[in-house]
């Protein structure tokens, strides 16, 4: 690989945690971008910097403050998105206003700086809340933009955003995660944040889905 260095887009959570891992897998030197951007459940950096260092790859800590009332994750007044609380077409609550936009034009700008070609984002659109900035239409318009307004880009260098999960079912990022050791123990994935997973919400609704049609125990839940 002429150049192996990537950028990682590093929740915490089971999706980032596993393309961290796949990034891994295929010979990636990969330095890990973890967002501090007021969410109520900020337990997830925890387990993103615990899952970096469990993976031997870099990081870095970004705080930016998105906070607000545009989001049930940055502001607690808001009631958070529960499974079958609203419409299947509906936006829930949770979606966070141009969220990826905003850390994927950060992961670009380190990228350059790093020269980096790849960055990669664990975003998928099978079993996913209905966030439209998860849509692989969306990941296709950025890649024009990351192209159009890069050094980058305008010098035939471009950057490629690679999303290895868009695609697949949560069981299948879960299997996947397996054959590639990812410590799911250390992940986070619960809205709440608080010390056991509220098991209510969209996301541990997907994550207990996923374990269970994997035919897989969580780690999270095995010894509640």
């Amino acid at each position: 690989m002429a150049n192996n260095k990537a950028i990682v887009l590093l929740s915490g959570g089971l999706d980032s945690a596993t393309t961290l891992y796949y990034a891994v897998s295929k010979g990636y030197q990969c330095f890990c971008l973890i967002f501090d951007y007021a969410q109520r459940h900020k337990k997830e950096i925890r387990s993103a910097v615990k899952v970096a260092k469990r993976s031997g790859s870099k990081y870095k800590i970004i705080k930016l403050d998105l906070s607000g009332e545009g989001s049930a994750l940055l502001d607690k007044k808001m009631r958070l998105s529960f499974r079958g609380g609203r419409g299947e077409k509906a936006i829930p609550s949770t979606y966070v206003p141009a969220r990826n936009i905003v850390f994927l034009s950060i992961a670009l700008s380190y990228a350059e700086v790093f020269k980096s070609r790849a960055i990669f984002i664990g975003a998928n659109v099978i079993d996913y809340s209905g966030y439209p900035d998860c849509r692989p239409e969306f990941f296709k318009a950025f890649k024009k933009c990351a192209v159009l307004g890069t050094k980058s880009g305008t010098t035939g260098e471009k950057i490629n955003i690679i999303t290895p999960l868009i695609d697949f079912k949560k069981s299948e990022i879960i299997r996947l995660g397996k054959k590639l050791k990812v410590p799911y123990e250390l992940t986070w994935s619960c809205y709440e944040g608080g010390d056991v997973p509220c098991g209510r919400c969209e996301s541990c609704f997907y994550r207990e889905k996923g374990f269970k049609e994997s035919g897989l125990i969580d780690p999270l839940i095995e010894n509640i």
